[in-house]
């Protein structure tokens, strides 16, 4: 047990640290999500996607600690993430939609209720910001329709927010 002593008081310490940060992280996310005025659903999207990648991390430490091998944790995990970039690469659009809605949920000018335009070559959007999710921005037009934007492709257009 006494050989042990050390590694079981840096995971404590660790856990404990990850339960702080995480609390904190968690009620920013919610000011911030109030604020401003967010939907109930996205706020908790964005708290799931924060703690996740926080549990990896500390995942990660808490292996370190233990003295798993590095090396073959390394092969574990440059393997693993070989899979996943070419699974992700034939879905790129959903890590770009999902680091797109992070940017609009923390950074972005336009929030739920705004009028707004989308300026495009071709065709303008005008309408009402109804919701923001992980993959899709959703606006009401004055027929009331519903029309849904690739978070993506919102954030590289040009706005024009009203009043």
């Amino acid at each position: 047990m006494e050989e042990y002593q050390i590694q079981i008081i840096q995971t404590t310490v660790i856990i404990v640290s990850y339960i702080v940060i995480n609390t904190v992280s968690q009620y920013i996310i919610k000011k911030v999500g109030v604020k401003f005025t967010y939907s109930k659903p996205r706020i908790k999207v964005i708290k799931k996607l924060i703690h996740l990648i926080y549990f990896v991390l500390i995942f990660n430490i808490i292996l370190f600690i233990w003295g798993v091998d590095q090396s073959e944790l390394m092969y574990f995990i440059t393997s693993l993430l070989t899979v996943l970039g070419i699974a992700f690469f034939a879905q790129w659009s959903i890590i770009s939609n999902i680091t797109s809605s992070l940017i609009i949920f923390f950074n972005h000018p336009v929030n739920i209720g705004d009028t707004i335009t989308i300026m495009d070559k071709d065709f303008n959007i005008e309408g009402q910001v109804s919701d923001v999710g992980i993959f899709f921005l959703s606006i009401r037009n004055n027929e009331n329709e519903k029309i849904t934007i690739p978070n993506n492709v919102f954030i590289q257009k040009m706005i024009k927010k009203k009043g």
